[in-house]
């Protein structure tokens, strides 16, 4: 009985004093559009500005990005990334059922949702659902004061040789602190996300951004060099646990909310 009392008069102290528990791991939901034509993109653009931006922040949804890949990428012109974040699995589920429904929606996206099938607004959509991780469970805005056009947001993908070794860098980023290591260095992270469904599993993804090249070349300089990312790659338990790397590069649309 001592303990109970002990235990409801420590909450109602938290609670008092507005301590409240860490926010849960929200989940990511990663469209990769790609296109055939010019023509097609500006279709999927004029929805995405238009249309489904508007009603994802109806919704209560201000942290939606869309980007473009850098102009001297071959996929330029080709393909558009569009991330939402959802406060569960269940809102991520729920979201289109609920945009069905929205007339604002419906109206101002008809030429992209009543598309013919002899005119589609794009070629296909890959979709890529991430859980955030433990150590920076929320999406969070970059605070960059350069012009879009400037900006470099770099998309990474980390494969795991398997499902164990994998996990073991998702740590690294948790118990590792890597994620810390990051945030110390101005990378301006996204967010960090384990995927549990996509093409590439097991991996994980993250998204850090930056002014411009010369500074992102500078921050992957000064990262390389950091003692504590020297320390931390150079201990026993973290070797090897990476099988392939990709790296993309993106730009964010002037109407993106990230």
């Amino acid at each position: 009985m001592k303990f109970l009392n002990l235990l409801v008069f420590s909450c109602a102290f938290l609670i008092a004093w507005g301590v409240q528990a860490a926010p849960k791991p929200e989940f990511y939901e990663l469209r990769i559009y790609t296109f055939n034509s010019v023509a097609q993109q500006e279709r999927t653009e004029a929805y995405l500005q238009n249309a489904l931006l508007p009603a994802l922040h109806r919704l209560g949804n201000l942290r939606v990005g869309i980007f473009k890949p850098i102009e001297t990428d071959s996929a330029f012109g080709k393909k558009l990334y569009v991330l939402i974040p959802h406060k569960t699995l269940a809102a991520f589920e729920s979201t289109e059922q609920v945009l069905v429904k929205d007339k604002t929606y419906r109206d101002s996206g008809k030429d992209y949702l009543d598309a013919a099938h002899t005119n589609p607004p794009y070629a296909r959509i890959q979709t890529i659902l991430l859980k955030a991780f433990a150590g920076m469970p929320l999406a969070a805005k970059p605070d960059l004061k350069t012009p879009a056009a400037e900006r470099v947001y770099e998309l990474r993908s980390y494969e795991g040789h398997t499902e164990k070794i994998y996990r073991n860098k998702v740590e690294m980023f948790n118990g590792g602190d890597e994620i810390g290591l990051f945030k110390r260095l101005g990378f301006n992270a996204v967010f960090y996300g384990e995927v549990i469904s996509g093409n590439n599993m097991p991996n994980l993804m993250y998204l850090t951004t930056f002014e411009n090249k010369a500074a992102r070349d500078a921050h992957w300089k000064a990262f390389v060099d950091d003692a504590q990312w020297k320390s931390l790659s150079a201990m026993p338990e973290y070797k090897n646990n990476v099988s392939k790397i990709e790296i993309f590069f993106l730009r964010p649309t002037t109407y993106s909310d990230l």
